[in-house]
């Protein structure tokens, strides 16, 4: 089943973790995949990976926080593919601290590449979809936007940015058949949250304490929220926009 068969896709932070798996699935459902992340070694292997499968592929190294790189994307997705159908605005970063031990520097960091690339991307692309009649854009926020969390102060507001962010834009577009939702992960188990608990004093009781958090008991996988973003890109969704979609094993409840 080809739910994305002919769309091309924008996925960022296509490197590892939901990226990744997104990027991967995607192919595999027929789109062609613009893979972008600050790495580039790691989104060369995506695109090795899909283009192995049988599908298509470009590697875009790129800092999605700057409008330059940004501008520089989306001219090189529409020079090498014609057209864009899917923005999935995934990249981030995930500052621990609270209010007074979050610095000026480490808030201003937050909030440019979770919130402030999703702007600059979509400022380009969505001129892109009132030109083709159309597109769907996913926004990744957290299980924070809906429920507060210790010691993630500027984590939370900006995910809570990208919820309010979400809607707007779904209210503005939808008569310009513009959908855009964003999926509200909690804790899943990739790379970059292994590499956040081994910075822990005691990585084994932090893991702990993150498990624990999740009603069901256990973390979820980067391939479960890739199929959950799948859906909401997909044509299934079609009368779906402006949802905040809770990934994450029951911790908004």
């Amino acid at each position: 089943m080809n739910r994305l068969e002919g769309k091309v896709a924008i996925i960022t932070g296509a490197a590892a973790g939901i990226g990744r798996a997104s990027a991967l699935l995607f192919a595999r459902e027929g789109a062609k995949v613009a893979a972008v992340d600050l790495d580039a070694n790691g989104i060369q292997t995506v695109v090795q990976e899909i283009s192995t499968a049988g599908g298509e592929a470009l590697a875009l190294p790129a800092d999605v926080a700057t409008a330059d790189a940004v501008q520089q994307v989306v001219r090189a997705v529409l020079g090498h593919f014609g057209r864009v159908d899917i923005l999935f605005n995934n990249a981030g970063i995930v500052p621990h601290g609270k209010i007074h031990m979050t610095t000026e520097a480490d808030w201003d960091r937050t909030m440019t590449v979770n919130l402030k690339s999703m702007y600059l991307l979509c400022h380009e692309v969505v001129p892109v979809f009132l030109r083709q009649g159309g597109g769907v854009i996913l926004n990744t926020a957290s299980a924070t936007a809906l429920r507060s969390v210790p010691d993630r102060a500027a984590y939370s507001t900006s995910k809570g940015a990208v919820l309010a962010l979400t809607r707007s834009m779904a209210l503005d577009y939808v008569r310009d058949h513009i959908r855009v939702n964003c999926l509200c992960p909690g804790t899943v188990d990739t790379p970059s949250f292994r590499q956040r608990m081994a910075a822990f004093p005691d990585p084994e009781e932090a893991l702990r304490q993150f498990v624990a958090r999740q009603p069901m008991g256990r973390l979820g996988t980067a391939d479960e929220v890739a199929k959950a973003a799948l859906y909401l890109v997909s044509d299934e969704a079609q009368f779906v926009t402006g949802v905040a979609f809770p990934i994450d094993g029951g911790m908004a409840i």
